[in-house]
């Protein structure tokens, strides 16, 4: 039996090969990883659909897979039922939807249809039950390729300057290293962020030397439950009390409905920075759990963003992001939007400075916190509010939240 690459999810109809966890002559059993696949969105397994042992694998590290592409053969394995293909909406594509190898299910008379017009019936996604193709779906098939063929033509784009090859080997040695399904992801949202967001960035600085010796009186109270009380899971919690002050950050902007969407739920996404890349992790409903709760479940999606072992639901319906990079170092930053939110917290290293509090010239430890916002939906005066009530959150955390 060849078993094929399964459906990805949303949004994902290829990856990466990095990782085989079988080879030729192995058994396996139904349910067990077979090998590890990069997609846009993080690194998962894929899970062989059946017993059986292997007889030949397909494919190799760094081998591009699409949906539907054998992987292995298994001896031994008997045959499984397809899972039912979910009707979607028809649509004109440049390549086939149909799993590479098998014919187009459509019935007689559309394949005739077909035949005569000269249609390829693989350019079409059929809406019936498993995919079919009806007649429905040619007809519209049909007339979107008039409305193409009718449309205006617009004048071809010049081409970007910096789209320019240039032979850098000309000056010297270079060396070549193709990007990793997950950098383009990164290069092409950050891409479509600046070019979208008209943003603009609030500075300020928090006072965080009672924070700090908050943190360090209750740390070894963490530890002992298995948990680090960090700078980042305070600023959650500062952070997520600050937006149900300020709904309007918690939102995104429907520019086709003309609509703020504001969100009811506080979802907040964490930067992490991994040697593949940034990646950003989502922690649920933070206004609802306690400070070791969050702490306990920042240190676990950090270490599945290092090893890559997030899911793509892990990474999806964040309402706002923070950005800490105090453990790296450097001064001020501005942090870029991550639509469709419209806000994202930048947190820089505190350091200890000259402050002037009442009328004495103290050492404080200062926060630098930068507020990068869409300015398509807030504006400036709403952004300097919520810094001014995020700087109050951080100077007088309340130390009934950081008990355990």
């Amino acid at each position: 039996m060849d078993i094929r690459l399964p459906s990805l999810g949303e949004g994902a109809d290829s990856g990466v090969v990095v990782n085989l966890l079988v080879k030729e002559g192995d058994a396996v059993q139904k349910d067990q990883p077979i090998l590890e696949l990069e997609t846009e969105k993080a690194v998962g397994t894929i899970p062989s659909p059946v017993d059986g042992t292997v007889q030949g694998i397909r494919v190799k590290v760094g081998d591009k897979l699409s949906v539907g592409q054998v992987i292995l053969t298994l001896a031994g394995a008997e045959a499984v039922a397809p899972a039912p293909v979910a009707p979607v909406a028809v649509t004109v594509v440049a390549t086939p939807h149909h799993v590479p190898g098998l014919p187009v299910a459509a019935s007689p008379t559309v394949r005739r249809l077909a035949r005569e017009l000269g249609i390829d019936l693989n350019r079409i996604r059929g809406s019936e039950d498993g995919g079919r193709i009806g007649v429905a779906d040619l007809r519209a098939y049909i007339q979107q390729l008039q409305q193409m063929a009718f449309a205006p033509q617009a004048a071809p784009a010049k081409p970007a300057a910096t789209t320019e090859r240039v032979d850098f080997a000309q000056w010297g040695p270079v060396v070549h290293k193709p990007l990793s399904a997950l950098r383009q992801t990164i290069a092409r949202r950050m891409g479509e962020s600046w070019t979208a967001v008209p943003r603009v960035t609030q500075f300020d600085e928090a006072d965080i030397t009672a924070l700090n010796e908050l943190r360090k009186k209750y740390a070894t109270a963490y530890e002992a439950k298995g948990a680090r009380l960090t700078l980042t899971g305070f600023a959650l919690k500062a952070v997520a009390a600050t937006l149900r002050k300020h709904p309007l950050f918690n939102a995104s902007l429907d520019e086709a409905a003309g609509e703020i969407v504001l969100k009811e739920y506080v979802h907040i996404g964490i930067a992490v920075d991994t040697e593949h890349g940034l990646i950003v992790p989502v922690i649920r409903d933070v206004g609802k759990k306690s400070l070791l709760e969050l702490s306990k479940e920042l240190e676990l999606i950090a270490a599945k963003a290092r090893d890559r072992k997030l899911g793509a639901d892990e990474m999806k319906g964040g309402s706002f992001t923070i950005s800490n990079q105090g453990g790296i170092g450097g001064g001020a930053f501005t942090p870029i939007v991550n639509v469709p939110q419209v806000a994202i917290l930048g947190m820089a290293r505190g350091a200890l400075k000259p402050v002037v509090r009442d009328g004495q010239v103290v050492a404080r430890l200062m926060l630098p916190l930068a507020l990068s916002y869409d300015h398509r939906a807030i504006d400036g005066g709403s952004a300097a509010r919520f810094i001014v009530d995020l700087v109050a959150a951080f100077e007088n955390f309340p130390e009934a939240e950081a008990r355990v």
